[in-house]
């Protein structure tokens, strides 16, 4: 169904979705999840497990989390105001504000725009595919994050493919900064949390691993497909590898709150909500997903079209998603990036949790999530 007509969840109100962050602990192993659910009702908040495994302390809704690429949206959004403002234009090339840095290996700043940066068109390699050389120095600068992908082969000409690259969003915090003069941390903060009442939301500055209170701890299994593999606590971390792209920390209500206003239009002038949500198609991603500006729509497997972003980061897995404009929405976060048992990765329970809220048929008791 293309952009599902928003659904009222059953008359149990949220039943089944608890039911789903049940079911993540006792099936999933994962250590805690936690979830809000903002629509015209109002807002719900559910948890299962625990934010730290040692205390055995709950979850609560007001708890800090790395939302890793939901990053990339706040970033797209930063740009997008710039460009309403006529301080750029999504045309504009790379080589236009960051003259020479982006060369070699194919890469080539002259032929590559700042949409194509903004929805994974430009062929720029990803940074983050080589793990041994984020692995030689405590932090990174945004031109070294750079540096290391063009030492890389371009994965294709801009314009002619599709590859996520978190690169693409290094260059395009990198822009901002070049065009306003500021630091892309104070540009969020003064742009959106501030405006928007998001307190639990910031870019954390320099390279700053602290993880603001309250916070449940992040484990991680470093990403190994291994069930046995250690479990490390990662809730200190240095996110200099990840900024622009994937480095910001925020909570489940401020994140459906920004989403919300997103969507629906408050943040962005006409044109530029146009752009934000014209979609292209994706490769080797999130199934059944297309990719517009910082946002993505994801088709269900019920059918349903639900619209936002999701994130990864060591440690922590986030989703929110909801309805095109912005009025039902979810988040959710757990902070793990395993899951055990019948699900291959969290998204797996990430869907089902939006099966529950945005299907017809489960919204309406027909079939379980």
């Amino acid at each position: 169904m293309e952009d599902a007509t928003p659904v009222a969840p059953a008359r149990g109100g949220h039943d089944a979705a608890q039911r789903v962050l049940d079911r993540a602990v006792r099936e999933g192993g994962v250590p805690g999840i936690l979830a809000q659910v903002r629509d015209r009702g109002g807002n719900w908040f559910g948890t299962a497990g625990v934010a730290d495994t040692r205390t055995r302390r709950s979850r609560g809704h007001e708890d800090r989390f790395r939302v890793g690429s939901i990053t990339k949206t706040f970033t797209a959004t930063v740009l997008l105001q710039l460009v309403a403002e006529g301080r750029l234009t999504l045309r504009d090339t790379v080589e236009q504000w960051l003259p020479g840095v982006v060369t070699g290996n194919g890469h080539d700043g002259t032929t590559i725009t700042v949409r194509q940066l903004l929805d994974h068109t430009s062929g720029i390699f990803s940074h983050t595919h080589d793990q041994a050389a984020l692995s030689t120095q405590e932090s990174y600068t945004p031109a070294e994050l750079v540096g290391i992908a063009v030492s890389h082969p371009a994965d294709f000409p801009a314009g002619t493919g599709w590859a996520y690259s978190n690169t693409n969003y290094v260059l395009a915090g990198m822009i901002v900064e070049r065009v306003t003069g500021r630091t892309l941390t104070d540009e969020i903060a003064d742009r959106l949390a501030r405006p928007l009442g998001l307190t639990g939301t910031s870019l954390p500055p320099g390279t700053d691993p602290a993880l603001p209170r309250p916070h449940a701890r992040h484990y991680t299994k470093l990403f190994s497909p291994d069930p046995d593999a250690p479990v490390h606590d990662v809730t200190e971390l240095e996110t200099t590898p990840y900024w622009a792209a994937g480095g910001m920390i925020s909570t489940v209500a401020d994140l459906t709150r920004f989403f919300s206003a997103l969507l629906g239009g408050r943040l962005l002038r006409p044109e530029q909500q146009r752009e934000l949500l014209t979609m292209v198609p994706t490769r080797d991603w999130v199934p059944r997903a297309t990719y517009g500006l910082g946002v993505s729509r994801v088709m269900l497997p019920s059918g349903t079209a639900v619209w936002g972003m999701g994130g990864a980061i060591f440690g922590s897995w986030s989703y929110v998603y909801g309805t095109r404009d912005g009025t039902h929405m979810l988040a959710v976060n757990i902070n793990a990036d395993w899951v055990t048992g019948r699900w291959e990765d969290p998204i797996g329970i990430f869907n089902e949790l939006l099966e529950a809220e945005f299907s017809y048929g489960c919204a309406l008791g027909f079939a379980s999530p």
